[in-house]
């Protein structure tokens, strides 16, 4: 009938779109249903709903799904076991999926239980870093003692931008005012201004102290938090403690005392910020690049790179010599859908 009208229509005058809209096909649809000749039965997916399936489930074998999956046995558990149980029982009445579809269409399709469902918590904003002091991320790190069992904690605060440690402490146990008073000494060491930095860390209860967050808000540092127990909510600490305890002169026994730990990460530090070649920022040095001193480093490796293709220019068959390039624009915890936005440059860090 929709074929027949719509060439009454162009034999009157009208144009094929507008006469395919009124009827609410596509002209993709007309031709379609032309080149079909007399086989016009609709196959559309909307179509397709209304249409009865000789396999379809009864209306009283559905009333049956809903009757077992609400009685005492069953109603705290999920389809996949009901359907074991059933079948344990001798009983096959429909699959899982048509369970999950039953409970569906009469809403349900919820935590079946007394265990409080999962809940999922959005991911944190996006921060984003132009330069150095603008985004910190820190995390308490374990290093063992020559007591089995006990810990010394080591605090440590790096910056995301340039990935280099910024301030770094350690202590025999975990408390907010200890952590205070580290980013207290950071945030004077480096001139850290109200308003300018974002902080980021995990969940743990230093973190999330109150005498921590009180600090924060004096010095004007914008708390930024992972996700509960994610740990890929604070990838660059995570990276930063790896490198720490896999480095080839970590010690092999644990420390003696507070004051050899100390020791170490000292060194260590001074290895990380100035002769450690960084893969996430183009294999410089993190305090080099803290400086600004990686641009002009890195212009000099291209100026090297180039001149040996002009050497050499064969070795390279045509293609570009190696990107030196510095890094500009570093993001902790990246948008990956349309939903989550990064925050505004102005008030990211």
């Amino acid at each position: 009938m929709a074929v027949t009208l719509i060439l009454e229509a162009q034999a009157s005058g009208a144009r094929l779109k507008p006469s395919c809209e009124l009827l609410g096909v596509s002209t993709h649809t007309f031709h379609r249903w032309r080149k079909r000749g007399t086989d016009l039965a609709d196959k559309r997916a909307e179509s397709a709903k209304h249409r009865h399936h000789e396999q379809a489930l009864t209306d009283e074998e559905k009333a049956a799904i809903l009757c077992i999956a609400n009685t005492r046995p069953f109603e705290h558990l999920p389809p996949h076991q009901i359907v074991a149980k059933l079948a344990d029982q001798g009983v096959y009445i429909a699959s899982e999926s048509s369970f999950y579809r039953v409970l569906r269409e009469h809403k349900q399709l919820a935590h079946r239980g007394r265990a409080a469902p999962a809940r999922r918590t959005a991911c944190p904003p996006a921060l984003l870093a132009t330069g150095p002091n603008q985004t910190w991320s820190w995390d308490i790190t374990y290093l063992p003692s020559v007591i089995k069992g006990q810990f010394y904690r080591l605090y440590m605060i790096m910056d995301v931008w340039s990935r280099a440690i910024v301030a770094w402490e350690i202590h025999e146990e975990e408390r907010a005012e200890l952590a205070a008073e580290l980013i207290t000494k950071a945030c004077l060491k480096h001139g850290v201004k109200r308003n300018q930095i974002h902080l980021h860390s995990d969940n743990g209860g230093p973190m999330k102290g109150a005498s921590m967050l009180s600090t924060l808000q004096s010095l004007g540092v914008i708390p930024s938090f992972s996700r509960p127990s994610v740990s890929n909510d604070n990838p660059f600490s995570e990276s930063l403690f790896k490198t720490l305890k896999y480095v080839p002169n970590y010690p092999k026994k644990p420390f003696e005392s507070l004051q050899a730990a100390r020791q170490w990460v000292h060194g260590f530090t001074h290895w990380y910020n100035e002769e450690h070649c960084h893969s996430g920022i183009k294999y410089v040095a993190p305090m080099v690049r803290h400086r600004g001193g990686d641009v002009a480093l890195l212009s000099e490796r291209d100026r090297v790179y180039r001149l040996a293709k002009h050497r050499h220019p064969n070795r390279w068959k045509g293609r570009a010599t190696r990107d030196w390039s510095p890094i500009g624009l570093v993001a902790l915890n990246p948008a990956k859908s349309i939903g989550q936005q990064p925050m505004d440059e102005k008030q990211a860090a």
